[in-house]
């Protein structure tokens, strides 16, 4: 084979291969999907609870999110280890600390709601909004929050209420996503209005 042949052959090698490297630095990286996630006992029970509620006003049960789940648990946590239950200023939807989420201060005014709406797409690969209903229990007697306690006070509280049962200005929402999170003093539940991929749970060992 004459050199100048030889020659170009691997001089087109070369380029090709170049290409090909450009090519595939150029690609984005696709974020691995949720994994199906575990509920405690309490978390389980809160899912049931809050779905039998629902049915008692002929509403449609709420599916099981996985990805809204990591961001309940993620978030019920964060606010055990930080949150202090008497400020007045950053309400019980704020991120604290150092993380995988940006953190901000929530405030009662409701000025920087994508504190919380951005969180599932920080944290997962919902690209959905979350809206969160959450709440603080403490006794004298040293008992924690529980299924039964997180649902009893959101009920009593008009606002959460009214999440929950799609009523006042959540009366269009269509609820097709649920992730909950419960951590000792605190419980969460998250909503979405687009579907997970991953429905179902196991309860963690």
């Amino acid at each position: 084979m004459p050199a100048n042949i030889q020659t170009k052959r691997i001089a087109w090698k070369l380029l090709l291969g170049a290409l090909l490297l450009v090519a595939a630095s150029s690609l984005q990286p696709v974020p691995p999907p949720d994994t199906a996630s575990c509920l405690s006992v309490e978390e389980a029970r809160l899912f049931q609870l809050i779905n039998e509620y629902r049915k008692s006003k002929k509403l449609p049960a709420v599916p099981y999110s996985a990805a809204l789940t990591k961001v309940a648990q993620l978030h019920v946590r964060n606010l055990q280890e930080y949150h202090n239950p008497q400020s007045k200023k950053c309400n019980m939807h704020s991120w604290y600390g150092k993380g995988a989420w940006k953190s901000c201060c929530y405030t009662s005014d409701h000025k920087n709601p994508t504190c919380m709406w951005d969180k599932p797409r920080e944290l997962t690969s919902y690209q959905g909004n979350g809206y969160e209903i959450s709440n603080y229990y403490s006794s004298s007697d040293g008992k924690v929050m529980n299924a039964a306690q997180a649902l009893k006070q959101w009920k009593e509280s008009a606002p959460h209420h009214a999440v929950i049962v799609n009523s006042g200005i959540w009366k269009g929402a269509p609820w097709k996503a649920m992730g909950l999170g419960i951590s000792k003093n605190y419980a969460v539940v998250w909503f979405g209005n687009e579907p997970d991929s991953i429905r179902t749970f196991k309860i963690c060992p």
